[in-house]
C-alpha cells in the first residue's frame, strides 16, 4: 500500500472522529417520537391490581417532572392482567391521557386481549390511543435489545 493512501485514510478517519465528537454527525435518534431524549425507560405492568397501576403511572409522572418531557422517552408495556390498565373504562383514564399528552406511550399485548376474548366471549374495549403489540413480552425483549432500560415497579 502506498504511503499517501495510508496518510489519506488516517486523515479521513481523524476527520470523521472529530465530526462525531463535535456532534455534527450522529446516529439516528433511538426514538422518533423523542429525538432529543437521553434516557430510555420501559415500564412493565403485568399485574391487574389498581395500586400497581397507580405506582407505574406515578413513576412515569415523577420521571417526566425530574428529567423534563423532552429528555426522557417512556413506554409502559402491559400484558397479562396488566392490560386492564388500558381498558377504555379504567378509572385512571385521565391520568393515562395526561401522560400520553406528555409523550408517554402505552402498549398493550394483543395476545392477552385475544385470550380474554376467547375465554370470555367479549373483547375488552381499549383506550383509543393505546398501541397494540402482538406479544407483550417479545416487545419488551426487543425494546431492551434496542437500548431501553426495563423497570418493573
Amino acid at each position: 500500500m502506498s504511503r499517501n493512501f495510508l496518510n489519506g485514510s488516517m486523515a479521513a478517519l481523524l476527520g470523521l472522529v472529530l465530526l462525531v465528537g463535535a456532534g455534527i454527525l450522529h446516529a439516528a435518534p433511538m426514538s422518533e417520537s423523542k429525538p432529543f431524549a437521553e434516557k430510555f425507560l420501559l415500564l412493565q405492568l403485568s399485574d391487574g391490581d389498581e395500586e400497581k397501576q397507580k405506582k407505574v403511572l406515578s413513576v412515569a409522572a415523577n420521571l417526566l417532572e425530574y428529567y423534563g418531557p423532552d429528555a426522557i422517552d417512556i413506554e409502559i408495556t402491559t400484558f397479562g392482567p396488566g392490560v386492564r390498565l388500558m381498558y377504555a373504562d379504567n378509572a385512571l383514564r385521565e391520568r393515562i391521557s395526561s401522560l400520553m399528552a406528555q409523550g408517554v406511550r402505552f402498549t398493550v399485548c394483543m395476545n392477552t386481549i385475544n385470550t380474554i376474548e376467547r375465554d370470555t366471549g367479549n373483547r375488552p374495549e381499549l383506550h383509543p390511543e393505546s398501541i397494540p403489540v402482538d406479544v407483550g413480552v417479545a416487545h419488551i425483549l426487543d425494546e431492551v435489545e434496542a437500548g431501553y432500560v426495563l423497570v418493573r415497579p
